[in-house]
């Protein structure tokens, strides 16, 4: 069984139990989401197509929101001595899809034991987070993000050294 959702203007195939990164929404982690907009669903005996949408809901909730990884951009000009150099991190919210329905429900209420996988499985990302040792590979910038993901109090300012050594401590 599966689905076509539309959501942040892209399309996604969907079925119960996948986890996908969509662009930004304003929900935070462990919220249920509804995704109305069902272009296809598909339950292994017949295929409903809608025009342009079938009656019927999507339901997920909310493992994450982040930001993707770095995309550079360089605009370059030979001969001119111009270049220009940006980055930029575009945001996400990643969702386990919980339910396929039928009819789109009025009110979803969150399974408690697909809450309760979820929970695990953050605790268990979370936990392989702080497994993680402290390198002296590591740049300055991924010690100051471990420390504070971990709730350390350091000092930013600080050296790279003096951090590694706070860090430890504090582990």
């Amino acid at each position: 069984m599966y689905a076509v959702i539309e959501t942040g203007g892209k399309q996604y195939r969907v079925q119960e139990g996948d986890i996908i990164t969509i662009e930004k929404l304003k929900v935070e982690a462990g919220d249920v989401v509804t995704f109305d907009k069902v272009l296809v669903l598909n339950d292994d005996k017949e295929t409903k197509v809608g025009a342009p949408y079938v009656g019927t809901a999507v339901t997920g909730t909310v493992v994450e929101n982040g930001k993707g990884q770095k995309v550079i951009i360089f605009k370059y000009k030979a001969k001119k001595d111009y270049r220009k150099k940006q980055g930029h991190r575009q945001p996400y919210t990643m969702v386990k899809i919980e339910s396929l329905t039928g009819e789109a429900p009025k009110k979803v209420a969150p399974k408690v034991e697909a809450a309760e996988a979820v929970a695990e499985d953050v605790k268990k990302t979370a936990e392989e987070k702080t497994a993680k040792k402290v390198s002296a590979s590591m740049k300055k910038d991924e010690l100051i993000a471990f420390a504070k993901e971990n709730n350390i109090a350091i000092d930013e300012k600080a050296t790279k050294a003096v951090i590694i050594e706070a860090i430890e401590a504090a582990l």
